[in-house]
């Protein structure tokens, strides 16, 4: 897992995959909160936009069971 953030943007990454896989799709989590899926449908980040607004307070987010079931076969 590598963390990523990008001042010029406000953006906040968290990656998961490594290697050269390449995102198949995006799914919006949340406003703001956007999830990369490969081929495979295994997750690869989450990204998060205007990531210092979200510092210092929580981000939270339910997650269907599908969700949850490809996290769980990321690792």
């Amino acid at each position: 897992m590598r963390i990523e953030y990008d001042g010029a943007r406000d953006l906040l990454y968290i990656r998961f995959a490594v290697g050269e896989r390449k995102v198949a799709r995006t799914e919006t989590i949340r406003p703001g909160v956007h999830a990369d899926f490969d081929v495979n449908d295994k997750l690869m980040g989450i990204e998060v936009i205007d990531a210092t607004e979200a510092i210092g307070r929580t981000i939270e987010f339910d997650l269907s069971d599908q969700f949850q079931n490809r996290l769980a076969a990321t690792g």
